[in-house]
């Protein structure tokens, strides 16, 4: 049976007027709040999967056009997108839907908006849900991910910034960086979104050899759509995404990537130090190159900073969402009815009783 999910589509805006965020919604209007927050690349579509499986169980799901991204503002200004300027939005979305905190489920990029939510603005943070990329980590800048670089897999002598190469070439040259992807977006976008396999060594030769290759995967552009195979993402789902990054383009998403010294600066200031004592799930992409945190040390400063952690592994690459949707779906709900029950749907309402009822 198709999904008759219902999605409702909504605008906010926010910084007196100057910048709008467009948002996705379905589920009970009172219903516990969930916000899905997508990465690089991405949109709020991305989301259906969990938007659907949410809220049909009584959930109110919520999932942005992050800033730079869809039908939110996409200025090419880079001052728009540091982690100071993405919270302001985050908390603009917070209270167009009545509500002074909700469950935060990030991904990439939108892990790293998360946790910067929780570092800065603890109170708003029922629960904190992170894909791939651990709390304590991209939000903190360079100094606090490059320290946890596997240097037996990426010797220092020849990959100074280990799998985090790429990173350093927009820092060095954003505009060709960018442009490079502008070449075929649509291209670019189904062949980013492939399903992926285990990798032998966990080495990721694509993206710790960027500079010295001249640029992406030492190819002149991206693959054509018709060289790569179906994309994870359901097709009408994909094409969707597709045409919301042609009509951005992926210069004002990767401006995300320009804001390392002030992203620490302003993350590292927190007053409650970064610790959580909120519950706080970690999903590990167990095939993820990029993000490796299985075999690398780099979950190691939020198993730190949480004093209520749970980790699971799904057996998917980055994007464990769109490949394993009822996987990690799976896991959140488990997460979610063990460590913060009263975020389930009919809790509030009539409780949940066990035995025996006396007439």
């Amino acid at each position: 049976m198709a999904n008759t999910t219902n999605i409702t589509s909504h605008d906010v805006v926010y910084a007196g007027g100057d910048k709008k965020i467009h948002y996705l919604a379905a589920g009970p209007i009172n219903g516990p709040l969930i916000i899905f927050v997508h990465g690089w690349p991405g949109t709020a579509i991305t989301w259906k999967a969990q938007i659907d499986a949410f809220a049909g169980v009584g959930f109110r799901a919520i999932s942005p056009d992050m800033p730079g991204y869809g039908k939110s503002t996409a200025r090419r200004i880079i001052d728009d997108y540091s982690q100071e300027a993405i919270v302001e939005g985050m908390l603009a979305l917070l209270g167009d839907t009545g509500r002074d905190a909700a469950v935060w489920l990030g991904h990439d990029w939108g892990a790293g908006v998360t946790s910067s939510v929780a570092t800065q603005h603890p109170e708003v943070v029922k629960a904190l849900i992170n894909i791939a990329v651990p709390f304590h980590t991209v939000e903190l800048g360079w100094d606090a991910f490059l320290p946890l670089v596997n240097r037996e897999l990426y010797p220092a002598d020849k990959y100074e910034f280990g799998q985090w190469d790429y990173m350093k070439h927009y820092e060095e040259d954003f505009e060709k960086a960018v442009a490079w992807f502008e070449l075929d977006t649509v291209g670019f976008c189904k062949a980013g979104l492939q399903r992926s396999t285990p990798s032998a060594n966990r080495f990721s030769a694509g993206t710790a050899t960027v500079r010295k290759d001249g640029g992406w995967f030492g190819l002149k552009k991206p693959p054509p759509v018709e060289a790569t195979g179906p994309p994870v993402l359901p097709a009408d789902v994909f094409e969707s995404f597709a045409a919301d990054m042609q009509k951005t383009g992926f210069w004002p998403g990767s401006a995300y990537y320009m804001h390392h010294k002030r992203n620490a600066e302003y993350n590292g200031n927190a007053p409650s130090g970064g610790k959580l004592t909120q519950p706080v799930l970690f999903i590990h992409a167990n095939w993820d190159t990029v993000c490796e945190t299985k075999t690398s040390r780099l979950a190691d400063p939020m198993r730190k900073a949480c004093s209520n952690l749970t980790e699971v592994t799904v057996d998917a690459g980055h994007f464990a969402q769109y490949e394993k949707p009822e996987e990690v779906n799976a896991a959140v709900f488990r997460f979610l009815v063990e460590e913060l029950p009263s975020e389930w749907p009919g809790y509030w309402d009539k409780g949940y009783t066990k035995g025996k009822t006396v007439a």
